[in-house]
Order: structure tokens, then sequence, then C-alpha cells
């Protein structure tokens, strides 16, 4: 792999993670999804970054998995692709469990693998240019990387069945329709919306936000009132963070308050 095929930049309290592939549509070898998931280990354990940015450069966001490394690999093809998605599924879960706002910063084509990056992201703000597939079926293979868990929560089942079984391409547009992002800008506003975005989310109480985080992931398997005692236990722990004193005073003296993730 190319030393450069994975970016890992930090500026402030956003660190971003640039896939840098773009003569393939940077699609994912299985050495950069090992280094996807030392990156994004170190977002996680980085205490001075408080918001994640995951992009690519080029046309494309990430064609899922690189399909000519799978062509190579065919006598061992099961093998390869249970190693692949051992660091690919960690990186992902790392994504989500994470005290941190993650930002999928959709710029081009999202297919396969890296539409389901996209969907295990906290947010996504696509470009007008941007297109969703899910392409499993193509190959003949099955989702991977956590969409079947995401999509069907984000456009139901049936949506989900849709674009799984006809490879369906969305727009942006189309997919802001269907709830597979937050929002769209034009090309060239893309980088400053993305930009302000995270620059709104490190401004924020950032253990707040990621034991919210938490909470709605834990919802899907709870009950009523299980998941009602995990919001008194997960509030009565932020009513002891710095950050929950300064927002309560804040709004006591009618100021901004000033978080800083403590």
């Amino acid at each position: 792999m190319n030393d450069n095929e994975l970016i890992y930049t930090v500026q402030g309290p956003v660190a971003t993670i640039t896939m840098n592939r773009p003569d393939r549509y940077n699609a994912l070898t299985i050495r950069m999804i090992e280094r996807l998931l030392e990156m994004v280990s170190s977002c996680d354990e980085d205490r001075e970054v408080r918001v994640v940015i995951l992009t690519g450069t080029g046309t494309a966001f990430c064609a899922g998995g690189d399909v000519k490394e799978f062509a190579e690999r065919l006598g061992t093809i099961s093998q390869h692709l249970r190693r692949l998605l051992a660091s690919f599924h960690i990186a992902i879960s790392r994504m989500n469990r994470m005290s941190k706002p993650v930002i999928a910063a959709v710029n081009g084509v999202a297919a396969g693998a890296g539409m389901s990056l996209a969907m295990a992201c906290d947010m996504a703000v696509a470009a007008d240019s941007a297109r969703f597939t899910m392409a499993y079926s193509k190959i003949g293979a099955t989702p991977d990387g956590s969409s079947t868990y995401f999509l069907p929560r984000l456009v139901g089942v049936r949506r989900a069945l849709e674009l799984t079984y006809t490879n369906r391409v969305l727009t942006a547009r189309e997919a802001e329709a269907w709830g597979l992002v937050n929002r769209v800008v034009p090309d060239a506003e893309f980088p400053a919306t993305v930009n302000a975005l995270a620059a709104e989310l490190a401004a924020g109480p950032t253990l707040a936000l990621g034991r919210a985080k938490r909470l709605f992931l834990m919802s899907g398997h709870e009950s009523l009132e299980t998941q009602m005692e995990n919001e008194t236990q997960f509030i009565a722990l932020s009513s002891k963070t710095a950050d929950f004193h300064e927002g309560v005073k804040a709004f006591a003296e009618k100021r901004q308050p000033i978080f800083r993730g403590e």
C-alpha cells in the first residue's frame, strides 16, 4: 500500500481521515482497512480530538472493496474476506462507540462498503454530485460493513431490499429524501459546509454527545422501561461533568456556553 492512500490529519479538535486512491475510486484494500482501524482508534483515544470527518478524494467517496484484489485471491477468497472484515467491522464498531461525532463527507460515489461506511457515521453531508448504490449483488455477494444494520433503520426494510436487490443508484437528493444523508449542498459549497458542521459539533459538549449516541444505539433492543432507566443513568452521569455545569450557568446568565468536552 502507498502510505498516502489513507491520510490522517488533525486541525485543532477536528480529525480528518481521507481515502486517497482516486485512480481506483478509493476502493479499499486489506491494508487500507487495517490502517483505517488504526486511524479510527487514534481518533477514539486522542482526548484532543472532538469530531471526526471521513471523506475521499477525486470523484468518489469510496467504491467499496477492491474487486481487483478479490479477483487475484479467488483461490483463498473466503479467508481473505474474513480477515478483511475482521478489521473493517472493528473499525466501524469503534466509530460508533467513540464518544465523538463522526461525519461522513460524501464527496462523490459511495458504493458497496463505501455506502456502508457513510451509513455507519453519525451524520452525512453529501455533495450534489454524490451517488449511492449498494452494488454487492453485482458480484454475487451479500452486504457487509454494518449495512444490514443501518440501512433498514434509515430507510425501512422494503427500501433496503430494493436497493440491495436492484442496485438502484440514488442521487444525493434522493438519498436525502430517503433519510440516508442529513443534507446535500452544491459541490462548490461542500468543503465549507462540512468544516462548519465539524466546528459546530467540536464546540459542543463532547461527553454528552457521545452518551446520546450510545443511548440511540441501545434503543433498538431495549424495552421502553429499560431505555428510560438508561436515560436516567446517563443524564445523572452527565450532570457531573464540567460541561453540564457550564451549560446550566450559561443558561441562567443568558450567554452562550463554552464547552470543553470535559
